[in-house]
């Protein structure tokens, strides 16, 4: 039987991030997670500390022991050296357990936060960043993010054992004090330089990264298309170049850390040389003994580990300062959109939409169709009516502008055709939220004539779906998008063109079943097609964003020439 884990991950709410600046932001994910934090640099000090005492506890057994001929001192201070041992070990064991959770606790969070903010933007994100650098975050910043708060473990031990042995040796000799406890800040200066340079290029080169992981999805994703109109070459052309951009800009950074690298090694190197010459030097004098001198060379083996640490934390915290930086650009966008000051009440009942700029209704428990001479016209009614464009449009009398986005979201659900089917079991994608059964499900199927589509797959409903569902044909991804929005069961539906990509017979079934399953509920429907408006019970026909005309489909026929052409194509 496993053991439940104690502390889960993810956690329900990551809370409210601070965004102020990229370091604001690593400093509220230290404060989110400061127990964890605090007990795994405890942790780290006493880790790197008893490392620290052990070179001490060697000496005093030379020099009290074997020098003085002492069995017991030889004991003791053995005794000594082999429980700073087991210390190390354990502390290390328990340090990195920490480091693995609060190292997982950022990065989640980060995901948590970078998922909940492109939720709250909603089309304004695509506008505004590209897809690109929103992968970047999920995928490598976290990483980088979640890096700086780990190296604070070992980070912190460091600065405590180089404080220690600073102590020993000044005790020692002044001398060798003075040189380690200025000889650290003056290696730490000299590495300081390359971070700032690195710091610069690894912000372009993320840049860039982002534009070309962006760049290269739509491409995939636009790749019959391209085909199509014989423009593979030219965009494969410009992906080439804009590559090769990006592989110099690596270089780049590479260049800078590989000096980076060379510094962690040779400055210790350099620094570890001088502590063991003068310690040499010093116990050929008198000025300290044969036990003190294996102690420095000791010393000297050990200072390798908290110096090369304090370099990389250097780096780390700076790779994190670089990824947070996007995360924040990110954190820091507002949608176009945004809540009023104080959201007014939801409005009851069975739900009545107006929008009068253009006089489009759409009615109470109705089937309402809207045809425009230009698409471009209904798009817009249906931004407003769905409040994704303030407007004066109105639900039951109250201005959708009063109320808060979650509750127009509850209220009014728009379906076009630019959404997507995402990775994962189908029947989790037509039901995200769990709830509906598989008589519902298979009800919403055959409204949208789309269980022929269900049925020719080997699992089923439970058959995983590629990404973006490119298994599926274009009729296919829209009737299962119309199932999906079916049963989500909204209180007022608008559906943007839901039959444009399937064949007549399809959409002949579909005109006919949608009315009777969205009974008791409105729903707004905006299309030229001949077979769904004859289906619905009241038409509104749209000509330079206003309504002109308003009936059934075969009163429209006869009496409006212009809703005639445009039904019709120009054709009688």
């Amino acid at each position: 039987m496993r053991r439940p884990l104690r502390k889960p991950l993810p956690v329900l709410d990551p809370g409210f991030p601070d965004s102020r600046s990229p370091a604001h932001y690593l400093g509220w994910l230290w404060r989110r997670q400061w127990p964890t934090m605090v007990v795994g640099m405890s942790l780290g000090v006493i880790w790197m500390v008893a490392q620290a005492l052990t070179p001490a506890a060697v000496g005093r057994a030379i020099d009290q022991g074997v020098r003085a001929h002492s069995t017991s001192g030889l004991l003791t201070w053995a005794g000594i050296f082999f429980a700073l041992s087991a210390i190390t070990a354990w502390a290390n064991i328990m340090r990195h357990r920490f480091a693995v959770y609060n190292w997982l606790s950022a990065a989640y969070k980060t995901i948590q936060l970078t998922v909940t903010q492109a939720n709250r933007i909603g089309a304004t994100l695509p506008r505004r960043i590209a897809t690109g650098e929103v992968v970047s975050i999920g995928n490598s910043d976290v990483s980088h993010i979640g890096g700086a708060l780990d190296i604070l473990l070992r980070g912190s031990g460091a600065v405590a054992a180089i404080i220690v042995v600073a102590v020993i040796l000044l005790s020692a000799s002044t001398q060798l004090g003075l040189v380690v406890l200025v000889g650290v800040p003056v290696m730490m200066s000299t590495v300081s330089l390359l971070i700032r340079p690195l710091h610069q290029r690894q912000a372009a080169y993320r840049e860039q990264q982002g534009k070309l992981i962006g760049r290269a999805g739509d491409i995939v994703a636009g790749l019959r298309v391209l085909r199509g109109v014989g423009g593979e070459s030219v965009f494969a052309e410009a992906y080439r170049e804009q590559s090769q951009e990006l592989r110099a800009a690596g270089v780049r950074v590479g260049r800078v850390d590989a000096l980076l690298e060379a510094a962690q090694i040779l400055l210790p190197g350099l620094f570890l040389a001088l502590v063991t010459w003068l310690g040499a030097r010093f116990t050929l004098s008198g000025e300290i003994t044969p036990g003190q001198l294996v102690s420095f060379y000791g010393y000297a083996a050990f200072l390798v580990s908290p110096l090369r640490t304090i370099v990389e934390a250097a780096d780390k915290i700076t790779r994190g300062l670089v990824a947070a930086r996007r995360l924040v650009r990110l954190l820091r966008m507002q949608p176009e959109i945004g809540d009023p000051a104080e959201a007014l009440p939801a409005p009851l009942g069975a739900l009545e939409l107006r929008d009068p700029q253009s006089g489009v209704t759409a009615c109470r428990l109705r089937y309402t169709a809207l045809a425009a001479a230009r698409p471009e016209d209904a798009a817009e009614i249906v931004d407003r009516l769905g409040r994704y464009a303030d407007s004066d449009a109105t639900a039951n009398g109250v201005p959708l502008t009063g109320l808060a986005r979650a509750t127009v979201r509850e209220l009014i659900l728009v379906s076009d055709n630019d959404g997507r089917l995402f990775s994962g079991v189908l029947r989790a994608e037509l039901d995200p939220r769990g709830t509906a059964s598989d008589e519902q499900i298979t009800a919403a199927l055959t409204a949208a004539s789309a269980t022929e589509i269900v049925e020719a797959l080997p699992d089923g409903l439970d058959t995983f779906v590629a990404e973006r569902g490119r298994e599926f044909s274009g009729g296919q991804q829209q009737r299962l998008r119309l199932a999906r929005a079916l049963l989500a069961d909204a209180p007022a539906l608008l559906l943007v063109e839901p039959t444009s990509a399937v064949d007549a017979h399809t959409e002949a079934r579909i005109a006919t079943r949608l009315g009777d399953f969205r009974a008791g509920r409105t729903t707004l429907v905006t299309t030229t097609s001949p077979l769904m408006l004859d289906r619905a019970d009241n038409v509104l026909y749209v000509e330079d964003g206003k309504v002109i005309a308003e009936g059934t489909h075969r009163q429209l026929m006869h009496s409006e020439p212009r809703y005639r052409a445009t039904v019709t194509r120009g054709e009688d």
